[in-house]
């Protein structure tokens, strides 16, 4: 939480933070990393790929029914997030607000993409966030470690409902749907 005595940041210091940065408001304190590094970017970058080819794609032959997105701009209540891919259920978003440079309905699912520089944020605030807001899923993926934690909101409190690791072939929810090869995740 932030110190009452310190002023608090607003979307305005987000907009003003240098291009090369991630910028996100978090409980009144803006917050920046740098762009994600490589390993970190093809982690995200395999896992969505195959989860949008699979249920964003009305024509890929997969189960559908899901919006999905890599680093949405979230405004949820007077917090501005940028996870690194975040889902949809296409019944509470049909539509994919183009004309908007964010987006204000919580994703019902979100993967953060753990790097040394954000690990800390991305397991405390931004958890307490997505709780709050009522996202159901929650995914970590660690390319270090070459794992993935998969949890569940219930009762508005985090359950982890897994952790799978290495070349491991799994079903995780809400995507149970597939099997996802994590080691794909790791591949150069």
């Amino acid at each position: 939480m932030t110190d009452p005595a310190k002023k608090l940041a607003t979307y305005q210091d987000v907009l003003d933070a240098p291009e090369h940065v991630v910028a996100e408001l978090i409980f009144g304190t803006l917050h920046t990393q740098p762009r994600p590094a490589l390993r970190h970017a093809r982690s995200g970058s395999r896992l969505g790929s195959r989860l949008i080819g699979k249920f964003d794609d009305d024509d890929d032959g997969g189960p559908g029914g899901w919006v999905v997105l890599f680093e949405p701009e979230l405004h949820l209540a007077d917090d501005v997030l940028v996870p690194d891919l975040a889902g949809w259920r296409r019944a509470r978003m049909p539509r994919v607000p183009l004309e908007s440079a964010f987006i204000e309905l919580a994703p019902d699912w979100v993967c953060e993409v753990l790097s040394p520089s954000t690990r800390a944020l991305d397991r405390s605030d931004k958890m307490d966030v997505y709780a709050r807001e009522g996202v159901a899923w929650l995914w970590f993926v660690e390319p270090v470690d070459r794992s993935l934690e998969v949890y569940r909101l219930e009762k508005g409190r985090w359950v982890r409902l897994a952790t799978h690791r290495d070349a491991a072939v799994v079903r995780a929810e809400p995507f149970d749907a597939i099997e996802l090869e994590l080691a794909r995740l790791w591949a150069p």
